[in-house]
C-alpha cells in the first residue's frame, strides 16, 4: 500500500501543487469537524492522483492559496464522493465553488446501485475490497496523526481515483456518459451553500403545523437566530433550538416572565438574550398579513390522483428498465409537482429527465400512450397523423 504524504509545511504544498497542476483528474476528500461551531472546521484535505497520495495538514500550513488554485484550475477534473459538504466548505473559505466536479455517488445512481450508495459499498462493489473502519470516530482536530489515522483518511482518495475510469466506463457502456452534466454543474452553484435569511423558517422542524401569524414568528426567530449563529460561530441549536422555535411562535410571549415558562430558554447564551427575542417577535406582530409565509395547501383533485396512479406505474416501468430502483428515480411527491407544473420538478433535472421526465411529459401532453402487449407495458410514440 502506498503511504500517503504528510504535507506540513509549506514548500512540501507548493511541490505537490506543482505536480498536481498537471493532472487531468484528482480524487479529493476532506475531514472536518462541526459539533460545536457554525461552520465546518477543515481539519484534513486528502488528495490522489494514479501516482501519488497526499494528507495536507491546514493547521500546519500558513495559507492553502497554491492549493485552492488547483481547485479553481477548470483543466482539473475534482473528484469528490458525496460532494456537498466539501464543497460546502471550500466555498465558505473563498467565497468560490471548485469545479469541474465528477460525484461518484451521484454517478453510482446510473449504475443501479442504491440512492446515496456509501463509499465503503462502492469500493466493495467495484473494487471488491473492505475498507478498514478502526478510525471512524477519530477526532480530526487533535494532533499529532498518526501513521494509522492517516492511512485510513488517505484511503478515501486512494481507491476514489481508482473507482473514477470504472464508472466513466460504465457510464460511456451504458449510453449515459453525459447524463450527469446537469447534476454536476449544479453542485457549483453558490446559492446552495448559502441559504438566504428570509427562506431559514422552513428548516426549522416542526413548522408545518403553524399557520398564519405563528409562521411569521418562525420566520423572524429563524433570521435572527442564523445572524447570531454566523456572528459567533456557534450551531444554530445553541443559539436557539427548533422546538423552542416552536414554542415561541404557538405562545407568542410579550414579557420576560412568559419566557422563564418556555423549557429550553433557561441556558445563559438564551436567557440573556431574552429582550431581542421579544423585538423578534414583536416585529412578527407588526408584520403585513400579506408578508406572512405560507405552506402550500393545495391539493390533487380526484381527477389529477388517478392520472398520479397512472404516472407511478410508468415511473416503475422506467426504473425497472433502466436498472434502477423506482424509489430513486422518483417519488408520489415528484410525480404530482411535474403534474402541476411546480417551478422545478426534481423529474425534469439532471438524469432523471433522461430516464423519465421527458417520456411522463410526454405522456401528459399526448405525444406517447400506454399499451399492454403480451400483458407487458409499453410506450409508444404517436406521429402527428395519429392525433
Amino acid at each position: 500500500m502506498q503511504t500517503p504524504l504528510y504535507i506540513d509545511n509549506q514548500t512540501a504544498l507548493e511541490t505537490l501543487c506543482e505536480e498536481l497542476k498537471s493532472a487531468s483528474c484528482i480524487a479529493l476528500d476532506t475531514e472536518f469537524l462541526r459539533e460545536k461551531t457554525y461552520s465546518a472546521r477543515l481539519c484534513l484535505i486528502q488528495v490522489a492522483t494514479e501516482q501519488t497520495i497526499a494528507c495536507i495538514d491546514p493547521f500546519k500550513l500558513g495559507n492553502l492559496d497554491p492549493f485552492m488554485e488547483i481547485l479553481f484550475d477548470r483543466h482539473i477534473i475534482k473528484i469528490l464522493h458525496s460532494a456537498r459538504q466539501d464543497l460546502e466548505i471550500f466555498y465558505h473559505l473563498s467565497h468560490k465553488v471548485p469545479g469541474p466536479i465528477f460525484d461518484t455517488q451521484i454517478a453510482a445512481t446510473l449504475l443501479g446501485l442504491p440512492d446515496q450508495c456509501g463509499y465503503a459499498t462502492l469500493v466493495k462493489q467495484l473494487l471488491t475490497i473492505e475498507l478498514d473502519k478502526t478510525q471512524t470516530r477519530t477526532d480530526w482536530n487533535q494532533r499529532p496523526l498518526d501513521t494509522a489515522q492517516l492511512n485510513y483518511a488517505a484511503d478515501d482518495v486512494r481507491y476514489l481515483i481508482q473507482l473514477y475510469p470504472l464508472i466513466l466506463q460504465q457510464l460511456h457502456t451504458s449510453g449515459r456518459q453525459d447524463w450527469l452534466n446537469e447534476d454536476f454543474i449544479h453542485l457549483e452553484d453558490p446559492d446552495i451553500y448559502q441559504l438566504p435569511l428570509d427562506t431559514l423558517w422552513k428548516k426549522v422542524s416542526g413548522h408545518g403545523r403553524l399557520k398564519g401569524k405563528q409562521l411569521a414568528i418562525v420566520k423572524q426567530l429563524a433570521g435572527w437566530r442564523e445572524k447570531h449563529a454566523r456572528t459567533q460561530d456557534l450551531p444554530r441549536k445553541w443559539v436557539l433550538a427548533d422546538d423552542v422555535i416552536i414554542a415561541l411562535a404557538r405562545m407568542a410571549p410579550e414579557h420576560p416572565q412568559q419566557l422563564e415558562k418556555i423549557r429550553g430558554l433557561n441556558n445563559s447564551r438564551s436567557k440573556n438574550r431574552g429582550e431581542e427575542i421579544l423585538a423578534e417577535i414583536r416585529a412578527a406582530h407588526d408584520m403585513p398579513k400579506e408578508q406572512w409565509p405560507l405552506i402550500p395547501t393545495k391539493k390533487t383533485s380526484q381527477d389529477e390522483d388517478v392520472i398520479i396512479d397512472l404516472l407511478m406505474s410508468v415511473l416503475k416501468f422506467l426504473a425497472e428498465k433502466n436498472g434502477i430502483s423506482p424509489a430513486i428515480l422518483g417519488t408520489r411527491k415528484d410525480v404530482e409537482k411535474l403534474l402541476t407544473h411546480d417551478a422545478q420538478p426534481t423529474l425534469m433535472q439532471g438524469w432523471r429527465k433522461h430516464i423519465a421526465g421527458n417520456q411522463l411529459e410526454e405522456i401528459l401532453s399526448g405525444q406517447q400512450i400506454l399499451k399492454i402487449q403480451n400483458r407487458k407495458l409499453q410506450l409508444e410514440s404517436i406521429t402527428s397523423n395519429q392525433k
